[in-house]
């Protein structure tokens, strides 16, 4: 009798042991990280990130463990925010499991609201019963930026054939008092950020026109994460 209690409280312990985490549970833990940042609580990023973690955020930095702790202050004064997961998603394995989701961010500061989204990935692995982050990367969606107010005179200076390299030809025509660009039968409208800088809906970048020394427009910059795609005017 003792050695079948015995067996079976041994297989019990193994069963157990190979319960792996749940989706909920995790999703508990990550939103107790995120709930961690306003106050500048470093307790639970010390407890569910691993000492050999590697964490890249939507800055482009890596950091590890140390960096990522100390990078965990309380928001200043005059600023609050919240950060709610949505739209999770998991692959859960023995001892691995990545976890995805969206980050929406709401922030306040003094009164004035403003959001982000943002997506990360989470690897979460078991060692020694533990359950902890050993890899995090994530990004912001791109926002398209508030529309600003264009200056119709200056169209006029704008609208014209610009080339890239022999065969590689962009317009740009006005129609109805907007902006266009257009490029192998697609077109697109170009709204103004500023009366000199515009952007297309949903593109990343900026496109913008360079005036030479006698004031005259003689090349389209298509501007793409800081660096310029330059468009010489031909006619």
């Amino acid at each position: 009798m003792k050695l079948a209690l015995l067996t079976i409280f041994a297989t019990t312990l193994a069963t157990a042991a190979d319960v792996s985490i749940t989706q909920d549970e995790l999703v508990r833990r990550t939103q107790e990280l995120y709930d961690a940042i306003a106050p500048g609580n470093q307790t639970p990023w010390k407890k569910y990130f691993a000492d050999d973690c590697i964490f890249s955020d939507e800055k482009g930095r890596t950091l590890d463990k140390t960096k990522l702790v100390a990078d965990i202050t309380p928001l200043p004064t005059g600023y609050s925010g919240t950060i709610k997961l949505d739209k999770v998603q998991s692959r859960i394995f023995t001892d691995t499991v990545v976890l995805s989701y969206d980050a929406n961010e709401t922030e306040t500061i003094f009164g004035q609201n403003l959001t982000a989204r943002y997506h990360v990935t989470d690897t979460w692995l078991r060692r020694n019963g533990d359950w902890q982050i050993i890899a995090s990367q994530a990004h912001r969606y791109y926002e398209d930026p508030a529309v600003g107010k264009a200056d119709p005179k200056k169209f006029a200076d704008f609208i014209g054939t610009y080339e890239l390299a022999p065969g590689q030809t962009r317009s740009i025509t006005a129609e109805d008092g907007k902006p266009f660009i257009e490029r192998k039968g697609k077109k697109e409208e170009l709204l103004p950020e500023t009366s000199d800088l515009f952007f297309r809906k949903g593109v990343e970048g900026r496109i913008l026109f360079h005036y030479n020394a006698k004031g005259k427009v003689d090349a389209l910059i298509d501007r793409r994460n800081n660096e310029d795609v330059v468009w010489a005017k031909k006619r």
